[in-house]
C-alpha cells in the first residue's frame, strides 16, 4: 500500500510522483522527527520558501496531512501541527485496536508464504536500520511490515480506515523514542517490540487467525502503554 504522501513503490525515500508529494513527504518527516514539534505554526509562505516552491504544493501538503490528522487547519488562523495529548493517544489506539487485529486475522485466513517472506524481509530491514540509527528508513520498513500483512487481508476499506490512525500514532511513536532514549530505555523497548512482531508473523505464517489477532492486540496494547509512559 502507498499512502497519500509516500507514492514511492518501495518506500525507500527515493521517488515521488509530484512536487506536492515531495513537499508532503518532507513536511511529514519534519513533524514525525520533532523538527516541527506539536503546536508549531505552519505558515504557507515560509514553508514555500523553505522547500523552494510555490504556495500551491504547500497548501496541498497541508490539506493531505490535515486529512490524516497530524495537522489542523483553522479558518482565518492558518495551519499548525496538532498537539500530542494522552486523550488523543488513547483515542488513536482505540481505533487501531479495533481495526488492525481484524486486518491481520483476515490476512492469516489467507496466509501466503510469499507475503510472509516479504514481511520478514521488512522486519529484518527495520532492525538493521534501527540498529544503525537510521530512524527514517526504520520507520518505512516498520510500515512495510505492518501494511504488507494488512494488505493481505484483501480488504481495501480496512486499509483506508487504518491509514489515518496509523499516521497519527507515528507521531507518538517517534515522540516516545525520543523520550525513551533520554532515559536509556529504548533498547529494551525495541527488543520487546521486535519479539511482538515475530509473534504476529509466526501466527500469520501458521494461518492461525485467532493467534494473529491476539498477537496484534498484545503488540498494540504494549505500544500504547510504552507511549503513554513516555508522554506522561
Amino acid at each position: 500500500m502507498t499512502t497519500a504522501f509516500e507514492p514511492a513503490p518501495d518506500r525507500t525515500g527515493g521517488l515521488h510522483d509530484t512536487l506536492s508529494d515531495r513537499v508532503t513527504a518532507e513536511l511529514h518527516r519534519l513533524i514525525l522527527t520533532g523538527e516541527l514539534p506539536a503546536g508549531s505554526a505552519l505558515p504557507i509562505q515560509e514553508l514555500a520558501e523553505r522547500f523552494t516552491t510555490s504556495a500551491m504544493p504547500v497548501r496541498e501538503a497541508l490539506r493531505r496531512l490535515a486529512g490524516l490528522g497530524v495537522v489542523e487547519i483553522v479558518a482565518h488562523r492558518g495551519a499548525r501541527v496538532r498537539d500530542l495529548t494522552e486523550e488523543d493517544l488513547a483515542d488513536t489506539y482505540r481505533m487501531r485496536l479495533t481495526l488492525e487485529p481484524l486486518a491481520v486475522s483476515l490476512a492469516a485466513e489467507r496466509s501466503d508464504e510469499a507475503v510472509a517472506r516479504k514481511a520478514m524481509e521488512a522486519l529484518e530491514r527495520h532492525e538493521r536500520h534501527r540498529e544503525a540509527g537510521d530512524l527514517e528508513r526504520a520507520r518505512r520498513a516498520h510500515t512495510d511490515f505492518h501494511f504488507g500483512l494488512y494488505r493481505a487481508s484483501g480488504s481495501r476499506w480496512l486499509l483506508r480506515a487504518i491509514e489515518p490512525v496509523w499516521q497519527n500514532s507515528e507521531r507518538y511513536r517517534f515522540s516516545a523514542r525520543r523520550a525513551h532514549a533520554a532515559v536509556h530505555r529504548s533498547a529494551t523497548d525495541a527488543l520487546r517490540s521486535h519479539e511482538e512482531h515475530v509473534h504476529i508473523l509466526d501466527a500469520y505464517r501458521a494461518g492461525d487467525a485467532a493467534a494473529a489477532e491476539r498477537a496484534m492486540r498484545e503488540h498494540l496494547e504494549g505500544a500504547m502503554t510504552r507511549m503513554q509512559a513516555a508522554i506522561s
